[in-house]
């Protein structure tokens, strides 16, 4: 099973401790070893096991968001192949 990558460039920008909060998380959800670039997080599987697969990371994504109630201002989206972005929420009808 490939690596799954996930783009926090959006997340970042809003707040990084929410970054370190979101791989403590899925380190303990999933049980595979998280890299933390600049503006992506790798999950690789565990030294004796498999990597998560992309459906199930997206799931756990979205929980964390929930979690840390950021849904209503982020989501996740599918991006290249076996990548995943979480992106900030387009919001309409405001005036500026």
């Amino acid at each position: 099973m490939p690596n799954v990558v996930i783009d926090i460039a959006e997340l970042r920008k809003v707040d990084s401790n929410e970054v370190k909060e979101l791989e403590k998380f899925l380190k303990e959800k999933l049980q595979a070893d998280i890299d933390v670039a600049d503006r992506e997080m790798t999950v690789k599987p565990a030294k004796k096991g498999e990597a998560p697969r992309k459906d199930y990371v997206r799931v756990m994504l979205k929980k964390y968001l929930h979690k840390a109630e950021l849904r209503e201002d982020f989501r996740v989206i599918a991006g290249k192949e076996d990548t995943l972005m979480i992106k900030r929420r387009k919001i309409t009808g405001e005036a500026e």
